[in-house]
Order: structure tokens, then C-alpha cells, then sequence
């Protein structure tokens, strides 16, 4: 049997996901009324309920993240929110939690958020033994670790293909939690990665001065998506719950045709969901929301960071060639639109400006920049391609073949869609021959295959009747809506999940003591881990509150070998001497040890106390 690949796309809200469906997701995840780990992207149960009905008429997936870690109160209202969910026919939710294992819940299926850190074969076993479906692997496994993952496990494997960063290991930053009281791993980060800081050293002297220095491009793996099937990975997601319509259409589109081509002629890969898309714009990376691009650690470690900005700077347009006083000259093969917001990078900040008019290549800001001839331009605010976006961009059609006939004092419609459905309608009618045979029977086809307002697109079409028959139109179109609504209930029903109970083996163990990093921040999660052999748990720090020596961050992300510093890379003689001793960030004034842990190749953040 051929692996199904599946296309993952985020749906803010029931409106994203349906538009999310029409180019090209196999499945969506999107946010509950509570409990999710994207505060704002919360949606209400009878949402997601029209969401699902849509999704599952292309035979695609839901899935719910109900993925906060939850204090001892909320685990109740959680469990009871999971069967209200698995009553309206989501077909997985994502959890972060391990004390909602020890709670009642419904058999639907269960996946392992990326928040529970994910990185290692050990922990995916772990994850598998326990009875998760599927693991959402941590954004910085590298292809040959996604193979040795696969080789070690049976779990279905889920990896990010497009998107923000998160600086630190997913479930391991308390950062936000230790600056303002809101934890990441409760849903409500307050992003202090995409802050500004200073780099000191030990003698107090700054380095770098008020640089975006844990900020990240954004995550593309287009280049590897072959790669990526070839090791296991079978869902391919795409971040962004809280991005907006544009992204959203445009993102999933671009991936949409990628995995159609790699998959195109390779009988080992199939589709994961029905119909096909037609687009009406040409999908593009650079044209919607992005800090630059990396593939991060899929290959090998490189340079990742996105010092000058945390923002969006958008696709390269562009040298400036002219500078005259209310206007620039751009060698660009770019069409420029009033309203484009244009950008560049000045001494390592990024400027930009406003087009307030466009003359060909003859740009009028709203301000005039303090720019250079030769200087690069982005383009971070596309106007033409975002109106382009705002109409219909897609539609998703599953084919269908269709045949009438006729027996005794009845007329026929049978209807059978690419995946070999089949509904069928008939009605009572007493046999009119008609006196105009060919106009007879270019009404029937021609009423019998109106689908326009469908799922569905004509694939061919039959008469069978011996006889032209005088039908009217509302006749025919009775008939052509009973068997369609018949065969919308024989795909909906199919596409119903069926009951997943979460079966543990009996096989994961844990070690004897738990650090504060496993988040456990419940009685339930606690009696799991004990199940599971651990003896010692410390509290998660959103209920201990307690700071003192624990890592803030864990990051494979390295400033070291950002900045050309690296001790792996280097010789200590050719090491700069002001980067030899303890490294720290300054942000209002507090202060954060850097502790690099070499051979792990890995950074830790901790809070400096004065």
C-alpha cells in the first residue's frame, strides 16, 4: 500500500480552515474555546463543528490543540471539552499535558504536541509506549535523526515544513513565564525572543548593542520535502494559527502543488484526501509574511538569525540605481503598486518606507529614505498580491461520473465520485416522449450536471435512456440534488473517525527523578510519570514559580556561532578576546547568563542576578 501524505495547514477560525480545505490541505489544526496553546486562535465548539462537516466532505482531517499544560482545576473541564470535541467528529487532538492520561477521555486519537519536546528517539518511543498516535516531532530534528526516529519506532512521525521559530525548544522556554508572570506553555507567550538586547562579556563591555540577537528567520523545508517523506515523515505542517488570510492561501497552495509533483508518478506516496485544486495566482513563499528563510537543522547547523529585525521583510525587489530628491529609481523586474511597503537593512536595523506612487521603476515614498545607490530593497507589504488574495484564489473539486436512465415510471440518477462512492435518486414520473428530441436531452445533461455550487466537478456523464424524455427543469434538478445530498451523507459517514482507544503497553519508563523541564504542573501528570517509574518530580515552574538555576531557555540555536565565536569551529587563538569569558544579554536592564554547553552543541539562558 502506498504511505497517504498529508498536507497540514492552520486554521485560525472556521473561515481560515474552509479556505485552508480549498487549496489543498489534507488536514487543519485549529484552537478550542479554551485550553489551547495559542490563546488568541480560540474557537467555539459549533465552529469547529462546521468546520469538520466541511473538511470531511474532501475526506480531510481536524484536529483540536488542546495543548496548555493545565493546573489541577482545569483538568475536569478539559477532559469534558475533549468528549464534546470527539462527540462532533474532530479526528484527533493534540496534547501537551500528561495528566489528561490519567483523566476519562473519549477514544478518539491522541498526538503529541511538538510542546513536549520531541527530539530524541528515546522520547518518541516513550510517547508511542504510552499510546499516542502520533508524534509532532521538535523543529530541530534533522533528517538523519527523522530516520533514526522512524527506524526506532512505529508512531505515526508529523514535522514542521513553514514557519516562525521559536528560538528555544518547544516546552522548554520560560522566559515569557519569568518576565511577565504568562507562560508559553499556558498558551499566552509573550515573545521576548523577537525582543531587543545587548551581548556583554564579563568585563562589562557591550558587543553588540540593542540587536534582535535571539530572533530567527522564519523555517522552510521546500527545498527537502522528498527528503523528509523518504525518512518517515507523513504530515507535513505548516505553522501559523495566528496568521492571516494571505498566508494562509498562499502557503498552503505553494505546498500543495510541491507535494503533488514529488508525489506525481511515485507509486510509494499517495494523496491523503480527495479532490484536486485549481488556483487562479501563482503561490509564492517570499510574497507573504517572512523574516528570511533557513531550513534550520534539517541538514546541518548554519547561520539562522535575523539580527537586524524580528519583522517581516518580504521578498528581495530590487537595487537601488537613481536617488533624486522625492524619488528612487529601482532596477527591478518587480511591477510596483501605491501602498507597496518597502524595506532595507542600514547599519543592521531595517528601514522602510511607503510607495506613495509608482512611475514603472520610478518610486515616490511617503518619506524619503536615507538610502545608497546600490542598496538592496525588500518588499514586506505587497498590495497587488494581497488584493489578488482577497477574491476567490482556489477551488477544490472531487470528480464524479454521472448516469441517467430510466425503468418503468421511473428516472434515475446515479451518481460515483473518483473514490468509487456511489449515491443514487429516483422519482416517480410518468414517460413524456418529448417532440424535440435534441433539445430534449441537452436539457437533461445540461441540468443534471449543474454542480457548480458542489464539491464536485463532472467527469463524464451518460444517458441511458432508449427514449427522449419530455422532463422539466425542477425535475431534473430534484433529482440531481437528491442524489447529491445522498452522496455528500455517504462521504460524511465514511469520513466519520472511528474510535481510537489510547492503549498504554506497559513498556515506558521514565528516570527515578524529574527535573522542573517535563512541565508537570498537576497531580495527574505526576501520578502518570510515578506509573511510569519516576520517584522524584520537581514542580513545573508555572506552580513553583521558582527560577533560581534553571535554564530560562534551551536552545540549539548558538549566538556563539552566530557571530563567527564558536569554540567547535575556531581555535581559542583566533577567538576574539573579548569573547572568551561568560557571555550575557541585557534587555531592560535585566541581565542573562549564556551557558554553552559545547559538545551538545547546545545554549542555555539563565537569569543573572545582581
Amino acid at each position: 500500500m502506498p504511505q497517504k501524505l498529508e498536507l497540514l495547514a492552520p486554521a485560525k477560525d472556521a473561515i481560515h480552515g474552509r479556505e485552508a480545505i480549498n487549496h489543498g490541505a489534507d488536514a487543519l489544526y485549529i484552537g478550542p474555546p479554551a485550553f489551547g496553546a495559542r490563546v488568541a486562535a480560540g474557537n467555539s465548539l459549533q465552529d469547529i463543528e462546521q468546520l469538520v462537516n466541511y473538511a470531511h466532505l474532501y475526506h480531510a482531517k481536524v484536529y483540536v490543540t488542546v495543548n496548555t499544560l493545565l493546573y489541577d482545576n482545569e483538568l475536569e473541564a478539559a477532559a469534558q471539552m475533549i468528549h464534546q470535541l470527539y462527540a462532533i467528529g474532530v479526528d484527533a487532538i493534540l496534547i501537551q499535558d500528561m495528566g489528561l492520561l490519567q483523566c476519562d477521555l473519549p477514544p478518539i486519537e491522541l498526538h503529541a504536541s511538538t510542546q513536549t519536546h520531541n527530539a530524541s528517539v528515546e522520547r518518541v518511543r516513550f510517547l508511542q509506549d504510552v499510546g499516542f498516535k502520533r508524534v509532532v516531532l521538535a523543529r530541530e530534528t534533522s533528517l538523519q535523526q527523522m530516520a533514526e526516529i522512524r527506524k526506532a519506532t512505529n508512531v505515526e512521525l508529523e514535522a514542521f515544513i513553514q514557519g516562525a521559530l521559536c528560538v528555544s525548544y518547544s516546552g522548554q522556554c520560560y522566559m515569557s513565564e519569568y518576565l511577565t508572570g504568562r507562560s508559553g506553555n499556558r498558551g499566552c507567550c509573550t515573545q521576548p525572543c523577537r525582543s531587543s538586547y545587548d551581548l556583554l562579556n564579563s568585563s562589562g563591555k557591550v558587543l553588540r548593542q540593542n540587536e534582535h540577537l535571539l530572533s530567527l528567520r522564519d523555517f522552510s523545508a521546500a527545498q527537502h520535502i522528498g527528503a523528509m517523506a523518504d525518512t518517515g515523515i507523513i504530515s507535513f505542517k505548516i505553522e501559523g494559527r495566528l496568521k492571516d488570510m494571505t498566508y494562509v492561501k498562499n502557503l498552503t497552495a505553494y505546498y500543495r502543488q510541491l507535494l503533488d509533483n514529488m508525489m506525481a508518478g511515485n507509486e510509494n506516496y499517495a494523496h491523503a484526501s480527495s479532490g484536486r485544486c485549481t488556483f487562479f495566482f501563482t503561490p509564492d513563499l517570499e510574497r507573504t509574511f517572512n523574516r528570511g528563510f533557513t531550513d534550520y537543522f534539517l541538514q546541518k547547523r548554519q547561520p539562522m538569525a535575523s539580527f537586524a529585525t524580528q519583522k517581516a521583510i518580504g521578498k528581495k525587489v530590487g537595487t537601488v540605481s537613481e536617488i533624486n530628491n522625492n524619488s528612487l529609481v529601482i532596477n527591478s523586474n518587480a511591477t510596483f503598486t501605491a501602498g507597496d511597503g518597502l524595506c532595507f537593512i542600514d547599519n543592521n536595523t531595517m528601514q522602510g518606507f511607503l510607495v506613495n506612487r509608482a512611475e514603472g521603476n520610478r518610486l515616490f515614498p511617503n518619506k524619503m529614505p536615507q538610502i545608497k545607490i546600490g542598496t538592496v530593497l525588500f518588499r514586506n507589504n505587497d498590495v497587488a498580491f494581497e488584493k489578488e488574495l482577497q477574491k476567490k484564489s482556489a477551488e477544490r473539486k472531487i470528480a464524479v461520473n454521472i448516469i441517467f436512465s430510466n425503468h418503468n415510471n421511473e428516472i434515475i440518477l446515479d451518481v460515483t465520485d473518483e473514490e468509487g462512492y456511489t449515491a443514487s435518486a429516483h422519482i416517480e414520473y410518468t414517460k413524456t416522449l418529448a417532440t424535440n428530441i435534441e433539445r430534449a436531452r441537452q436539457q437533461i445533461a445540461q441540468q443534471l450536471t449543474k454542480l457548480g455550487d458542489t464539491c464536485y466537478e463532472l467527469e463524464s456523464f451518460s444517458d441511458t435512456t432508449s427514449e427522449a424524455l419530455f422532463i422539466p427543469a425542477s425535475v431534473l434538478n430534484q433529482l440531481r440534488r437528491s442524489a447529491i445530498e445522498q452522496l455528500n451523507m455517504q462521504r460524511l459517514k465514511a469520513a466519520q473517525p472511528l474510535p481510537t482507544p489510547r492503549i498504554d503497553n506497559g513498556q515506558a519508563s521514565v528516570a527515578a527523578h524529574l527535573d522542573y523541564s517535563y512541565n508537570v504542573i498537576n497531580g495527574k501528570a505526576e501520578a502518570f510519570y510515578k506509573k511510569h517509574g519516576a520517584t522524584t518530580i520537581e514542580s513545573g515552574i508555572e506552580v513553583s514559580h521558582d527560577f533560581d538555576g534553571k535554564a530560562l531557555m534551551t536552545t540549539k540555536y548558538c549566538l556563539r556561532y552566530e557571530l563567527g565565536q564558536c569554540l567547535n569551529f575556531k581555535n581559542n587563538d583566533s577567538i576574539s578576546p573579548d569573547y572568551l569569558g561568560a557571555l550575557f544579554l541585557r534587555n531592560n536592564q535585566k541581565l542573562f547568563l549564556l551557558q554553552f554547553d559545547c559538545n551538545n552543541c547546545q545554549m542555555k539562558i539563565y537569569c543573572k542576578k545582581r
